[in-house]
């Protein structure tokens, strides 16, 4: 049986990590490839919201193609960091299976 002083904690711990999804689903970052001619914006819950491509990356549509992947995987691999610095601050860095 837990006591009142765990239960609080628990539950400050469960507001905090509510406020840090909150926040992640507010932000946003943006991945890029071959220096910035594609960039892609996605937001913290991982959805893209915006893909920009120069002209130059249009002449040739493989590289394009690989290109544009390159800054999803990019945008990607940035909002995983963003999530886990986030829930490690909210979890004070306790390490909780299957948090993110």
């Amino acid at each position: 049986m837990m006591n009142r002083k765990m239960m609080r904690q628990a539950q400050q711990l469960q507001n905090r990590l509510a406020k840090a999804q909150q926040e992640l689903e507010e932000m946003t970052v943006e991945g890029s490839a071959g220096g910035g001619v594609v960039r892609v914006t996605m937001t913290g819950k991982q959805e893209v919201t915006s893909v920009i491509i120069e002209p130059e990356a249009a002449e040739d549509i493989d590289l394009l193609q690989d290109l544009v992947a390159a800054a999803v995987n990019d945008a990607s691999t940035r909002t995983q960091e963003l999530a886990a610095a986030k829930m490690g601050a909210a979890t004070g860095g306790l390490n909780i299976p299957g948090l993110f």
